[in-house]
């Protein structure tokens, strides 16, 4: 019998993921969202994950961005 799972394929290299895993591992269990780790870069991930994934990277660069000081 085959098992079908709704989801999202995200590929990026492997810090970005290493990210979003960090970012999966950081909520409780109920809001955890990755599905299956297919490798360091390709996660499988539930659909309604996505806007949430986005605006934790946006963050994420926006901390790390450099801002000439005036």
């Amino acid at each position: 019998m085959v098992n079908a799972t709704k989801g999202l394929f995200i590929s990026c290299d492997i810090p970005m993921a290493q990210f979003i895993i960090n970012y999966n591992n950081s909520l409780p269990p109920s809001q955890k969202f990755i599905i299956h780790v297919l490798d360091g870069t390709h996660l499988f991930v539930q659909p309604h994950a996505a806007e949430m994934i986005r605006s934790a990277i946006s963050e994420f660069r926006d901390q790390n961005s450099y801002e000439k000081p005036t």
